[in-house]
């Protein structure tokens, strides 16, 4: 792989999927037989090009009681190189699982976990994709107090290649969010990843978001933010804009 290929998603340490419009994730799942389906953008530019995902399709099902599977294909961009590559990335499959309910009363939280696995169907060459298979094992936290909710953990991402010099590192977050009328909310999150590469660099960064309910089905999704350590090299900007819809 070329040096400007490693500038593209393989050096994004963070979930494609997460607890939009956060990278943070939350452990609660979709109630059974539901569904919700995500049509979105999120990318990062930094000191070797802009990379990410227009648009991405996700969708997610209350398979099971307290479980749900998940599905995300994306259409990859990068601009690293001095050129723009376009096209199918790498696809995401997972299960999220709660496996404790937050108690109502007390400071009991809900906790589940989140496993992915991200199959190398996108172009490496181009940038457009890992060139191998990842996976996180992570677990995630959350309880609510009247309008504020309050969610994170973060697990570890396999992701080891002898031939690309990448390793296996750490993701971790936590997020803050609260009800502001019976249409807005709003929040803001802090993470940490560290190195994704042999020799590479540890990244902190923030995301501010916003979530607008159009009716019981319908929903708007927002955020931006950008790193705060080693932010030119990983994390000069970053964001995430979507549409959701839920459904039965």
């Amino acid at each position: 792989m070329s040096g400007w290929c490693c500038a593209g998603l393989l050096w994004w340490p963070y979930p494609a999927d997460a607890g939009a419009p956060f990278l943070t994730e939350d452990p609660e799942p979709i109630e059974l037989g539901h569904y919700e389906v995500y049509l979105f953008s999120m990318g990062f530019a930094s000191a070797r090009g802009t990379f990410g995902f227009l648009p991405a399709f996700e969708f997610n099902y209350g398979l099971i009681p307290e479980g749900q599977i998940h599905f995300q294909a994306p259409l990859s961009f990068n601009t690293g190189g001095g050129s723009t590559h376009f096209g199918y990335g790498d696809t995401e499959l997972g299960f999220k699982y709660r496996f404790l309910q937050e108690a109502k009363n007390g400071w009991i939280p809900q906790v589940g976990t989140y496993p992915l696995l991200e199959l190398p169907t996108g172009d490496e060459t181009r940038g457009l994709g890992a060139g191998h298979v990842r996976a996180l094992l992570p677990i995630w936290l959350q309880k609510s107090f009247g309008d504020w909710t309050t969610f994170g953990g973060g697990g570890l991402w396999l992701n080891r290649s002898v031939a690309t010099g990448d390793q296996d590192f750490w993701f971790f977050g936590w997020a803050l969010q609260r009800k502001v009328t019976e249409k807005w909310s709003v929040g803001g999150e802090i993470f940490h990843a560290t190195a994704d590469k042999i020799g590479g660099k540890d990244v902190t960064g923030f995301n501010l978001g916003a979530l607008y309910r159009i009716d019981d089905h319908h929903q708007f999704l927002f955020s931006t933010g950008r790193g705060i350590q080693n932010a030119s090299e990983r994390d000069r900007f970053s964001w995430y804009i979507g549409y959701q819809i839920t459904g039965p």
